[in-house]
C-alpha cells in the first residue's frame, strides 16, 4: 500500500489531462468540420459555422479527411499571416512563409534538419538555452548535430545575457560550425518573459556572427507578470530597421497546444521562416511533403486560434469569457506556487513570468548526494522519486532540463485545479521539510 490515494501528474504541460475545459467555439468550429451534418443544428452558432465551412471549401472533397498540401490548407495559411499581421502592428506577413505543422515540435525538427550539414569541426552546432526543453538535446541528437550550451542566469530570473551568447559560441567553434541559436520565450522550464531590449541583443547578436534563429513562442498567450509583455522576434527584427530584417534568417513556431486552449491532442501548429534562401525554401517543401501533410484536424484548430470570434459575431462574448478565465486562473496559480515555494526552507523559486510551469531551485544534503551516488542516480532524480513514492506527486528532476552543475531542480506544471495545486504544494512542502531533516 501507497501512503497516498492518487498519483497527480504534475510532470507534463497537459491541460486538458489536468482538468482546464476546452474553449467552447473551437471544438464547435472542429465538431462542424467533421461531421457537417451539423451544419442543420440550431444549437451551433452561425459564426462556427461559416468559419467550418470556408475550411471545408479549401479541402479535398470538401472533407477534413482528405490530404491537404504539404505546407497546410491555403486558407488557415492566409489567416496565420493574417494574425501575425495584426499582432505584429502591420508588419507584413507572407503565407508563402507559413507552414502548417504537427504541433510546434515537428516545425522545430523539420527546420533543424535542413540546417545541419557538415563533418567533424564543420558539422553544425546548435545553440540551445540551459534549462531547455528536451525535444531540443533530442533532435540534436537525432541529427548528431552538435550541441552547444548557453547558461540562462537565474540569480537575474533566467535573464539571457548576450554576453554568455558570446562566450558559447566562441568556445564552441573550437570543436564544431555554431550556425543556430535557439530561443524559448516564454520560457520552458524556467517560465521567464523576455524583454524587448535583450530580444533587440539577440538579434544583433545573430545577425553580427550569421546565425539562424529559432524563436519558440508557443507560450506567446501565457504572459501573467504585469511588468511583462510578449514581444514576439519577428515584430522586434521589423522594427530594428532594413540591415536586420532583410539579413536575418528567423523561423518562429506557435501551437496549438499551449495559450489558453490547452490542445495538445490535435497536434496544431504553425512556422514561419523568414529571409529563407528561395533554394533552400523549395528543399524544406520537398522534405515536408515527404510526410504528406499534418492533421487537417489540428490545421483547423489551428484556423480558430488565429481567427477567433470578433467583436460583433455572436459567440464573441462567450469566447473571451473562456480565455479570460483560463488564463486569469492560470496567472492566480503561477503567483500561489511561486509564493508557497518560497515558504519552504530550502526551496528557492523565481517568479513565474510566463508559461505554465515552476523550476523551483531545491538544496539537496550532501547526505542525500551520497546517498544518490550510492545508487547511481543523479541527486535531483533521487529526490523526485522520494517525492513520488512518498506523496504521489510526480514532476520531472531538473537535471532532464539541464542546469548549472551543483544546483538542483525540478519542474512541475501549474496546471492542476486551484484546490488540486494547493494540496500538491503542501505536500511538497511537508516531504521537503522531512527530506531535509533525514538527510541533514
Amino acid at each position: 500500500m501507497k501512503p497516498f490515494r492518487e498519483v497527480i501528474k504534475a510532470n507534463i504541460g497537459d491541460a486538458h489531462a489536468m482538468g482546464q475545459q476546452p474553449i467552447t467555439f473551437l471544438r464547435q468550429v472542429i465538431a462542424l468540420c467533421t461531421y457537417p451534418e451539423l451544419m442543420d443544428d440550431p444549437s451551433f452558432p452561425l459564426d462556427a459555422k461559416l468559419r467550418a465551412s470556408k475550411i471545408l471549401q479549401s479541402c479535398g472533397g470538401q472533407s477534413l479527411g482528405s490530404y491537404s498540401s504539404s505546407q497546410g490548407v491555403s486558407c488557415i495559411r492566409e489567416n496565420v499571416a493574417q494574425y501575425i499581421m495584426q499582432r505584429d502592428g502591420g508588419i507584413p506577413a507572407d503565407p508563402d512563409n507559413i507552414y502548417l505543422t504537427t504541433g510546434a515540435s515537428d516545425g522545430i525538427a523539420s527546420i533543424l534538419k535542413i540546417l545541419v550539414s557538415g563533418e567533424e569541426k564543420s558539422r553544425t552546432g546548435i545553440m540551445i538555452p540551459i534549462p531547455q526543453y528536451p525535444l531540443y538535446s533530442a533532435a540534436i541528437s537525432e541529427l548528431d548535430a552538435i550541441q552547444v550550451n548557453y547558461y540562462l542566469d537565474e540569480e537575474n530570473c533566467w535573464a539571457l545575457d548576450v554576453n554568455e551568447l558570446r562566450r558559447a559560441l566562441y568556445q564552441a567553434r573550437d570543436y564544431c560550425n555554431p550556425k543556430v541559436l535557439c530561443i524559448i520565450n516564454p520560457g520552458n522550464p524556467t517560465g521567464q518573459v523576455q524583454s524587448r531590449h535583450c530580444i533587440e541583443e539577440v538579434i544583433h547578436f545573430a545577425w553580427e556572427e550569421g546565425l539562424f534563429l529559432l524563436a519558440d513562442e508557443v507560450y506567446q498567450d501565457n504572459v501573467y507578470s504585469d511588468n511583462c509583455k510578449f514581444h514576439s522576434f519577428k515584430k522586434v527584427l521589423y522594427e530594428m530597421g532594413p540591415e536586420y530584417f532583410t539579413n536575418v534568417e528567423l523561423a518562429s513556431f506557435h501551437s496549438t497546444s499551449k495559450g489558453y486552449m490547452g490542445e495538445c491532442g490535435y497536434r496544431g501548429g504553425y512556422m514561419e521562416v523568414v529571409n529563407l534562401h528561395r533554394d533552400i525554401a523549395a528543399q524544406l517543401v520537398k522534405m515536408l511533403s515527404v510526410r504528406l501533410c499534418p492533421p487537417v484536424s489540428g490545421q483547423a484548430a489551428m484556423d480558430v486560434v488565429v481567427n477567433p470570434p470578433k467583436p460583433e459575431e455572436e459567440s464573441y462574448n462567450r469566447f473571451i469569457r473562456e480565455k479570460e478565465a483560463v488564463l486569469s486562473n492560470l496567472a492566480y496559480k503561477a503567483k500561489l506556487t511561486e509564493e508557497i515555494f518560497n515558504q519552504i526552507p530550502g526551496i528557492k523559486c523565481n517568479p513565474l513570468q510566463g508559461a505554465m510551469y515552476a523550476f523551483p531551485r531545491i538544496f539537496i544534503p550532501d547526505k542525500a548526494i551520497q546517498r544518490a551516488k550510492e545508487l547511481r542516480m543523479a541527486p535531483d532524480m533521487f529526490y523526485c522519486m522520494q517525492l513520488l513514492e512518498e506523496t504521489g506527486i510526480c514532476v520531472v528532476p531538473g537535471s532532464g532540463f539541464g542546469q548549472k552543475e551543483g544546483t538542483y531542480h525540478f519542474r512541475m506544471t501549474i496546471l492542476p485545479a486551484v484546490e488540486k495545486l494547493k494540496t500538491l504544494l503542501q505536500k511538497v512542502k511537508e516531504f521537503h521539510i522531512k527530506f531535509l531533516d533525514e538527510y541533514s
